[in-house]
């Protein structure tokens, strides 16, 4: 009898077990099949409002730039500019940071964050060329402002399954705007403030326009 007892039990805890490991099971087929699904949602994060304001923070930047920044060897510019960008990427994200720091779930913050690394390859990118073309020398800097709008062009488009599809647009936007700027880079004085805080000022408010149209126009 207590050998028989001693089996029922095993034989209990054996289907308990399974029985665990089949819900552990479909919890993870039920998470992977809600993560494949966010994959195919729109990211509602982005905001029009803020990301409107990022552009007008490159309009003024561009209206205010100081005259000793054009100088031949560009490093205020570069300086400058860079501290523009990123004030008008807080802005831009503004919204995101308050809603993840505040009401977010754990699944929206592992959304934004899966949604905002699309762009870090390009920053980084953008980060790593400004710093080869200083060290170059002079002649290359007036380079980067073509290839800062290339690569954030790149970023825009690397978020592109998790933005509304006319966002290609605007990233096709930044494309023809640095081509421009990197062929014209010989004859126009690209350190005028215009070539950076105009297309960039120009770029987000087209893509809050984009955002305007396509997200919040339909809620």
């Amino acid at each position: 009898v207590l050998f028989r007892s001693l089996a029922e039990v095993e034989l209990g805890a054996e289907v308990v077990a399974g029985a665990v490991s089949e819900v552990g099971r479909a919890l993870e087929q039920l998470a992977e099949i809600h993560e494949h699904l966010a994959k195919g949602e729109i990211y509602r994060g982005w905001r029009s409002v803020p990301v409107a304001c990022s552009g007008l923070v490159g309009l003024a930047a561009a209206v205010s730039q100081p005259e000793s920044i054009a100088v031949p060897d560009g490093f205020k510019f570069i300086v400058y500019w860079t501290a523009v960008g990123a004030l008008a990427l807080l802005v831009g994200c503004s919204e995101i940071a308050w809603h993840v720091a505040m009401r977010a779930t754990t699944s929206e913050r592992r959304r934004a964050s899966q949604v905002l690394g699309q762009f870090l390859p390009a920053l980084v990118a953008g980060a790593l060329v400004t710093a080869v073309l200083v060290r170059l020398g002079p002649e290359f800097i007036r380079l980067l402002p073509g290839l800062w709008a290339l690569l954030f062009g790149v970023g825009i488009f690397s978020a592109r399954p998790y933005v509304p599809r006319a966002s290609g647009w605007v990233a096709l936007y930044y494309w023809t705007a640095g081509l421009i700027l990197l062929w014209g880079s010989r004859d126009v004085n690209v350190m005028s403030p215009w070539t950076v805080g105009g297309t960039f000022g120009a770029g987000q408010l087209f893509g809050a326009a984009v955002l305007c149209w396509n997200l919040e126009r339909q809620v």
